[in-house]
C-alpha cells in the first residue's frame, strides 16, 4: 500500500507515546486458547503486519489490514471451545465500531459481542459462545489507517464430552418417496408416520429403495428400522445432501427383519434405505424408520442461506439505487490490484434511468430465468476514464442476463481480457471502444442478442459465440465468431474476420436467479452444432441453492472440502479467499459458482483446485491469484493419466481466469492443466503480469499457461499470455481451439534466456510432436519485447506437419517494433518487421 506521508507518521508516532511501552495482555489466569493457532485476514497491510503476528504473544508485533472498512481478522482455535472472554490489544490504528463474532465451520457466524464508539488501547469484552473460528469484523475505523491488533486473545475452555445421538426420529412426518410401492394403501409416507400399524411396500423384484427427505443437512448417528415379514436381507443405509449423489453410511449382508438398529456416522439431508437383495419372494416391506441425529458433535455444513455481504440485490424500488452503483464504481474504478468484490443482483422487473458503471470485480446480473426479465431503460457501461482513455487494462468484471435499451442507441462496453458480456439482450447498438476511440484489447459476448451494430472500432481482438448480431462494423486484427446469426463473412486473407457457422460443442454457464422467492441455480444443458442464443427455450436443470454451501469471505478450504464430500455444489459470493489446502471436486455434476469475481488464493505452495476425471464438473465465474509461494498447478482437471469417455457430460471452465503476479508476488509452474478428455474451455484468460506488483521475468515466474493433455478438448475463447515458456502446449488428441489471443512475455532478458532446442522463443501456442490430429481457428500472437527489442522470435505458433492437423487464419504482430517474429507458424509466414504492427498471416497450414 502507499506509503503514509511523513507528517500523519510523525503524528502516529506522537499518539504512541502516550500509550505504554509494553502491552500487557489481560488478566486472565488461563493463557489464550488463541495464542499461537492459525490466524488469516481479509488482508495484511504488508507482509511485516501478517495475521500470524495478531496472534504470537508478542506484544511488540502487530497485524494489520488495508485502509478500508470492511476488514475482518480470524483466529482458528483447532477445535471447538467454549469462549468466555475476548482481549483485543489495539494499535494506534484502532477500531471504533466492530463485532467479536463466532463460527463453528468458519462460514456461519454468531454475534458474540458488538462494539460501537471504542477508544482503542485495550478492550477486554465478556462473551458466551461455542465454537472453533473467533473473529473481529470490522465495521468502522477511527483513524485514515486500517485495523492494527498488537494482540488478538481468545479465552475459554476446550474438551467436553460430545452430545449423545438424539433420541427424536427426525424422519417422522417428512415428505418421502419410493422406486415403487406395491398399492395404494402401502405408500412411502406409511413409513414416517409414527404408526406401526401402517407401512410401505415396495414391487417383488430388486433393487428397490425408500427414501425421506429432512429438510435440512443433519448430522446422522442411528437409524432404525421395523420390517413387515417382507424384509430385506442386504441392504446399504444412505445419505445423500441433494438427493442424487449418495454415500453408504452402512452395507447389510444376511438381515433377518424384525426390528434392528443401526449406528451410522455422516451427514446429509436425505436419507434412504436401497435394498438389493430380498429375504422373501415378496417385495420389500417397512412399518418404520426412524432417524436418529446430533452423534457426532460435528454439525453438517448446512446448504443455502444469505448471500454475504458483497452481494447487493435491489428492485426497481430500492431507494438512491443509482447512488448505490456510483458509490461501488468510485472504489472500484481503478483499483486494479485492490480486495474489493462485489455482485449486484437486479430482480426482475423494469429499471428507468440507471447508468451502471461497471469497475474491476465488479458483476451485473439480472434474477430473471430470461434476460429480458430483468429490464434497464439506461446503461450498463465500461469506459477508460480512469486511464486516459485507454482500454487495455480493463480487465476482471462482467455482465450477465439483463435486456438494456441503451439511452442514447449504443451502450458502452469498452473492455479489455477477462470482462465477459454474457446473456444480455442489447436493445439497439453496442460500442466496444473507448470515449475517444483509445486503444482496447477485448473481448468476448457470448449468448446474447444485439439487435442493432456492434462497433468494435479500435478493439484490436473479439470473440463472439451463439449470438445474433444487427451489424458489425470493422475489425482491427483479429474477430472471431461461432454460431452468430449476421456475423460478417471471413475475409482473413484482406481483413480480420474468421466466421464459423457453428459452435461443434457449448454449453453455457450457470447462473442464478430467483423462482419466485427462491435462489436457484440454472445449469444450461449441452448443445451441439449450435447457432444463436439458448433462449428463451432454456434447456437446462435448475438446482435450489440449498444444494449449495454458500462459500462467504473467511471460509477455510477444510470447511469448502466438507462441503463437497456432503455432495453440496459451492457458490463463492465475492471475496477474496486464502486456500492453506487444495480443494477437492470429486463428485460428478458438482457446480463451482463465482460471484463477483471471487478469488482464490492458494498459500505455502499447495495447488488451488483439483477435478477428478468425472463428469460434467461445471466451473465458472471465478479468478485464481497465485500465492508468493510456487504452487505446481493452479487449476487440475482430471487425475494424471485420465482415460474416460466424457463426451456424453463433458466438464466445462467458463469464465474462470488465473493470475500470476500483478497484485503482489505469484509462482506457479502451471496455470491450468487439463488431463480430462472432452472438456469445454470457454473463456479464460490466464495471465503472467506484466504490470502491478511482484512482477519480474524471475518474480513472478511462472512456466506454462494451458497445458492439455486430454483427448477432445474444446477451447472457444482462449486468452493467454506472457508465460516464461509456452503459453499454450496442446498433447492431447483431436483438441480444437476457435479464437486464440496471446501475447509474449514482455519481459524475457534476452534471446539466450528463450532459445530452446537451436529454437529462439518458446511458441504462444505449440501442439507437441506426437500429435495426429487437431484444428483451430482465429490465432494470433503479438510480441512486445520491452527489455530486449533485439529478440526474433522463431515463430508465434509450433505443430506436427502431418495431415491431421489443420490451422486456419493465424497472425503474428511486432508491437510497435518491439522485437520481431520470423515467422508465423513453423518456417512459414513472412517476417515482421518495423514498427507499424503490420499483422503477418497464414490463412491456412500446412
Amino acid at each position: 500500500m502507499r506509503l503514509r506521508s511523513l507528517g500523519v507518521a510523525l503524528a502516529a508516532a506522537a499518539a504512541l507515546i502516550a500509550l505504554p511501552t509494553t502491552h500487557p495482555p489481560a488478566a486472565a489466569a488461563e493463557p489464550p486458547l488463541s495464542q499461537g493457532k492459525s490466524a488469516t485476514a481479509s488482508s495484511e497491510e504488508n507482509a511485516g503486519t501478517a495475521a500470524a503476528k495478531g496472534v504470537d504473544g508478542d506484544t511488540g508485533t502487530r497485524w494489520s489490514s488495508a485502509a478500508t472498512d470492511d476488514q475482518w481478522f480470524q483466529v482458528d482455535l483447532g477445535g471447538t471451545a467454549s469462549v468466555t472472554q475476548v482481549v483485543l490489544n489495539w494499535e494506534a490504528a484502532y477500531g471504533k465500531d466492530y463485532k467479536v463474532q463466532i463460527s463453528k465451520d468458519g462460514s456461519a457466524w454468531t454475534d458474540l459481542k458488538s462494539v460501537t464508539g471504542s477508544d482503542g488501547g485495550v478492550d477486554t469484552l465478556d462473551v458466551s459462545g461455542q465454537g472453533r473460528y473467533v473473529r473481529m469484523l470490522g465495521v468502522h475505523r477511527a483513524t485514515p489507517w486500517g485495523y492494527s491488533l498488537w494482540e488478538f486473545q481468545v479465552f475459554g475452555s476446550t474438551g467436553g464430552t460430545q452430545p449423545a445421538c438424539g433420541s427424536a426420529n427426525a424422519a417422522q412426518g417428512r415428505p418421502a418417496t419410493a422406486s415403487s410401492t406395491e398399492n395404494a394403501g402401502t405408500p412411502a409416507s406409511a413409513a414416517f408416520d409414527g404408526n406401526t400399524g401402517t407401512r410401505w411396500s415396495s414391487q417383488a423384484s430388486d433393487p428397490q429403495w425408500l427414501q425421506v427427505d429432512l429438510g435440512a443437512a443433519k448430522d446422522l448417528c442411528k437409524v432404525d428400522l421395523d420390517w413387515e415379514a417382507a424384509y430385506g436381507k442386504n441392504f446399504q443405509i444412505q445419505a445423500s445432501a441433494d438427493g442424487q449423489s449418495w454415500n453408504t453410511l452402512k452395507s447389510v449382508t444376511g438381515a433377518t427383519g424384525g426390528t434392528a438398529s443401526y449406528d451410522v456416522s455422516g451427514s446429509g439431508r436425505y436419507v434412504r434405505i436401497l435394498g438389493t437383495a430380498r429375504g422373501t419372494g415378496y417385495g420389500y416391506s417397512l412399518w418404520e424408520v426412524a432417524v436418529h441425529t446430533g452423534g457426532t458433535g460435528t454439525p453438517p455444513i448446512e446448504g443455502g442461506g444469505d448471500l454475504g455481504p458483497n452481494v447487493i440485490v435491489v428492485d426497481p424500488s430500492t431507494p438512491n439505487l443509482q447512488q448505490k452503483f456510483d458509490d461501488v464504481f468510485k472504489q472500484q474504478e481503478s483499483s486494479q490490484f485492490g480486495t474489493g468484490r462485489y455482485q449486484f443482483l437486479l430482480k426482475p422487473g423494469t429499471y428507468n434511468g440507471i447508468n451502471a458503471q461497471i469497475g474491476f470485480y465488479t458483476s451485473i446480473s439480472g434474477l430473471g430465468l430470461n434476460p429480458d426479465d430483468t429490464r434497464i431503460n439506461g446503461d450498463v457501461t465500461v469506459d477508460a476514464g480512469w486511464f486516459n482513455g485507454n482500454a487495455t487494462q480493463n480487465f476482471w468484471r462482467s455482465a450477465e442476463n439483463l435486456a438494456i435499451r441503451p439511452s442514447n442507441g449504443d451502450d458502452r462496453w469498452a473492455v479489455a481480457q477477462a470482462a465477459p458480456f454474457r446473456r444480455i439482450h442489447v436493445q439497439g447498438g453496442l460500442n466496444l471502444a473507448p470515449n475517444g476511440y483509445g486503444w482496447a484489447s477485448g473481448g468476448y459476448i457470448a449468448d446474447s442478442k444485439i439487435d442493432g451494430t456492434v462497433g468494435p472500432y479500435s478493439q484490436q481482438q473479439w470473440y463472439t459465440r451463439d449470438s445474433s448480431v444487427g451489424g458489425w462494423t470493422n475489425g482491427v486484427w483479429n474477430m472471431t465468431f461461432s454460431g452468430v446469426q449476421g456475423a460478417p463473412a471471413t475475409n482473413f486473407d484482406s481483413g480480420p474476420y474468421t466466421t464459423l457457422d457453428t459452435t461443434p460443442v457449448s454449453r453455457e454457464k450457470p447462473f442464478l436467479y430467483l423462482d419466485g422467492s427462491t435462489y436457484k441455480v440454472f445449469v444450461p444443458a449441452k448443445r451441439t452444432n449450435a447457432r444463436v442464443v439458448s433462449w428463451p427455450a432454456n434447456a437446462g436443470t435448475a438446482l435450489p441453492l440449498d444444494q449449495f454451501y454458500v462459500v462467504k469471505p473467511g471460509a477455510t478450504a477444510t470447511t469448502i472440502n466438507a462441503a463437497l464430500a456432503q455432495g453440496l455444489n459451492l457458490l463463492f459470493t465475492p471475496g477474496v479467499y486464502h486456500l492453506d489446502r487444495t480443494i477437492d471436486v470429486t463428485r460428478a455434476n458438482t457446480v463451482v459458482l463465482g460471484l463477483g469475481l471471487a478469488t482464490l488464493i492458494p498459500d505455502n505452495g499447495v495447488d488451488a483446485m483439483h477435478v477428478a476425471d468425472v463428469d460434467g464438473v461445471k466451473l465458472a465465474g471465478f479468478l485464481i491469484d497465485a500465492g508468493p509461494v510456487n504452487s505446481d498447478t493452479l487449476l487440475r482437471i482430471g487425475d494424471p493419466g485420465a482415460g474416460a469417455d466424457h463426451s456424453a457430460n463433458p466438464t466445462s471452465m467458463q469464465d474462470v481466469f488465473v493470475r500470476i503476479g500483478g497484485a503482489g508476488p505469484g509462482l506457479a509452474t502451471n496455470s491450468v492443466v487439463v488431463n480430462s478428455n472432452n472438456v469445454i474451455i470457454d473463456h479464460t484468460w490466464l495471465w503472467r503480469a506484466d504490470h502491478g506488483s511482484g512482477v519480474g521475468w524471475d518474480a513472478n515466474r511462472a512456466d506454462y499457461g494451458l497445458r492439455v493433455n486430454g483427448n477432445d478438448v474444446l477451447a472457444t475463447g482462449l486468452f493467454v499470455e506472457h508465460f516464461n515458456k509456452y503459453d499454450v502446449y496442446w498433447s492431447g488428441e483431436r483438441g480444437r481451439t476457435i479464437f486464440f489471443q496471446n501475447e509474449k512475455a514482455y519481459d524475457a532478458p534476452n534471446a539466450a534466456a528463450i532459445t530452446h532446442d537451436g529454437i529462439v522463443g518458446y511458441a504462444a501456442y505449440k501442439v507437441a510432436d506426437t500429435v495426429g490430429s487437431h484444428e483451430a481457428w482465429g490465432l494470433g500472437s503479438y510480441c512486445n519485447y520491452t527489455s530486449d527489442p533485439l529478440i526474433v522470435q522463431a515463430h508465434g505458433f509450433q505443430v506436427p506437419t502431418t495431415a491431421g492437423i489443420r490451422m486456419h487464419d493465424l497472425l503474428v504482430i511486432s508491437l510497435g517494433g518491439k522485437g520481431q517474429y520470423a515467422h508465423v507458424v513453423n518456417s512459414t509466414g513472412a517476417a515482421t518487421s518495423g514498427t507499424d504492427t503490420v499483422p503477418s498471416k497464414v490463412t491456412s497450414f500446412p
